[in-house]
């Protein structure tokens, strides 16, 4: 998972935070399937996820091309299953931010990230 770079004036970014339950059933299946929907989507551009396998706490920013498309995933209909199954089992405690990307820099031309 990576986003474009640069990312396009006005991209919005959805900030997932979340710690793990402890339930590990079906999870991964799930989070595989939502990776192939999500990157099928008009107007998804990419993600970035890293997660602490001490502490189960993860993050994972998803990038979009506008407010519009970030809303239209929420609302697609696997997903919503996919939300309701890791509130009631998969995520002991989460957060979500949506942010408008208003600028980025650094020094990404030195290659990959590791």
């Amino acid at each position: 998972m990576s986003a474009p770079d640069p990312l396009p004036e006005g991209a919005v970014a959805v900030i997932f935070t979340s710690q793990r339950s402890g339930d590990d059933e079906g999870y991964a299946a799930m989070a595989e399937r939502m990776m192939t929907l999500v990157e099928a989507q008009d107007g998804y551009l990419g993600a970035t996820s890293v997660r602490d396998p001490a502490t189960g706490v993860g993050i994972t920013v998803s990038y979009w091309r506008d407010e519009a498309a970030a809303r239209q995933w929420k609302q697609v209909a696997e997903h919503r299953v996919a939300q309701s199954e890791g509130r009631r089992r998969w995520y002991a405690r989460y957060r979500v931010e949506v942010c408008t990307v208003q600028r980025q820099y650094g020094a990404l031309d030195r290659g990959p990230w590791a």
